[in-house]
């Protein structure tokens, strides 16, 4: 377990929107992405009939159809214990094979950091 101490302030504002997200929503999950000019995209699960999508799939969704062009970082908060493999691509299709995803379990006490590559 990393401490978020340990995180640099725009990385634990991801993180604690991110939170923020899940528990406002009631999901399972909650995300946020900050793209190349320092904006933040916030998003919970989508989980409709037709439409299925993980709140970090969604948030990276959010940022291309709002014109960002690159990612610098991203993070989820769930109960899962890793990113899935779909997560990690939708981050590194916009940021690129480094850009940094966090997992935090929903107290938002980070898990592990991974690249998206």
């Amino acid at each position: 377990m990393t401490e978020n101490s340990a995180l640099d302030p725009e990385d634990r504002k991801i993180v604690t929107l991110a939170r923020s997200a899940r528990a406002r929503n009631g999901v399972p999950e909650g995300a946020a992405v900050r793209d190349e000019t320092g904006r933040t995209y916030v998003a919970g699960t989508v989980d409709l009939p037709s439409l299925r999508l993980s709140a970090l799939r969604t948030a990276v969704a959010m940022a291309v159809a709002s014109g960002a062009k690159s990612l610098e970082a991203a993070a989820v908060v769930s109960e899962a214990e890793a990113a899935s493999a779909e997560d990690l691509a939708a981050v590194r299709d916009l940021g690129g094979a480094g850009t940094p995803v966090l997992l935090a379990g929903p107290d938002g006490v980070l898990r592990v950091r991974v690249a998206a590559g």
